[in-house]
């Protein structure tokens, strides 16, 4: 038997300059994103900056591929929040030529799945999400935990 790769997965979007200085338009498909740059910077920091959008990208993952993952091995799961805190410490850069996250902190809570289940499933996200996998290279610190709470029943208790 032969093993036949994955299908190369090929993501592209784009981003652009506004009337309002660091303000972009960035564009998914046929879905357009304000994005501001930090106040820092001297941008407006109204819309979600740059690494918030990363960030959010991260957690939307880790969401998204539990679901996916809990469905294809039969896990219970009714609920799943994912909260990524990412911290920037311009003196302490584990790659002193780029600016990258220097600690980033993922918090899954699940609803449904045991203990075993839910660890299962966020070392299933750990190994197929990209965005995560770009993070857990780059970042100087990575840490993920998750805490999981009983379903709910059909009598609401």
């Amino acid at each position: 038997m032969t093993m036949t790769a994955p299908p190369l997965r090929t993501y592209e979007v784009s981003a652009e300059s506004t009337d309002t200085f660091g303000r972009v338009r960035g564009v998914v498909r046929n879905h357009v994103l304000l994005i501001d740059g930090p106040r820092h910077n001297g941008a407006p920091g109204e819309w979600p900056t740059p690494g918030e959008t990363l960030l959010t990208a991260a957690a939307a993952c880790g969401a998204e591929v539990v679901q996916v993952l809990a469905r294809d091995t039969g896990v219970a799961l009714d609920h799943v929040v994912v909260h990524v805190t990412g911290t920037i410490d311009p003196e302490k850069q584990p790659h002193p030529s780029v600016t990258v996250f220097s600690a980033v902190a993922f918090f899954f809570r699940m609803r449904g799945p045991s203990t075993a289940e839910a660890a299962a499933l966020v070392g299933g996200f750990q190994r197929r999400c990209p965005v995560f996998g770009s993070l857990a290279v780059a970042s100087g610190r990575l840490d993920v935990n998750f805490v999981t709470e009983p379903a709910i029943g059909n009598g609401g208790a």
